[in-house]
């Protein structure tokens, strides 16, 4: 439901066309490479798919809970798959978690897309136990919410204009 709300979000903005992957529904199994992602000589079709995917994106939000202090294994092995093809993209974060809200798997994920070369947002948003605010299956945010993920929309929109004419 976090991630419908932030999809519909975007896509009300009107500033963006958005692409929504569910890494469930993508299904990439566990790097499968010969290669080193640099390289950029994919060999698996699902490969080359998410590679054309992640490049034609200017900027990315990520939408993920924590679980025992950090993210899970699937966003981990999505953005392992590839690595030029983040290179010099804004990213935000949008977590969830118990107490913490998301921030430790925040935390834990910064220096992995730091290494990919992605320029992260200075706002990010931490969700303190969601359920409450699922109701029939859609998150309801409250004010504060709505407005840091409209600062990080506009963010990602500025940080894009920098650094396109960076890429490769």
């Amino acid at each position: 439901p976090i991630a419908e709300w932030v999809k519909r979000a975007a896509e009300a903005d009107g500033r963006f066309e958005v692409d929504y992957v569910d890494l469930k529904d993508l299904a990439l199994p566990f790097m499968d490479e010969p290669n080193h992602p640099r390289m950029k000589q994919y060999t698996k079709q699902h490969t080359i798919e998410w590679a054309k995917r992640v490049e034609d994106a200017d900027a990315f939000l990520l939408v993920f809970p924590e679980y025992n202090h950090s993210y899970s294994p699937a966003i981990k092995n999505a953005l392992d798959y590839l690595a030029l093809e983040w290179d010099r993209k804004p990213v935000g974060f949008v977590n969830w978690g118990g107490n913490s809200g998301g921030t430790r798997a925040q935390a834990a994920l910064r220096p992995v897309v730091n290494s990919l070369g992605m320029v992260m947002t200075h706002g990010q948003i931490e969700i303190n136990f969601p359920h409450g605010e699922v109701k029939d299956g859609v998150f309801e945010p409250n004010e504060q919410q709505q407005t840091v993920l409209q600062s990080q929309l506009d963010e990602l929109l500025s940080l894009d204009a920098v650094l396109r004419p960076t890429r490769g």
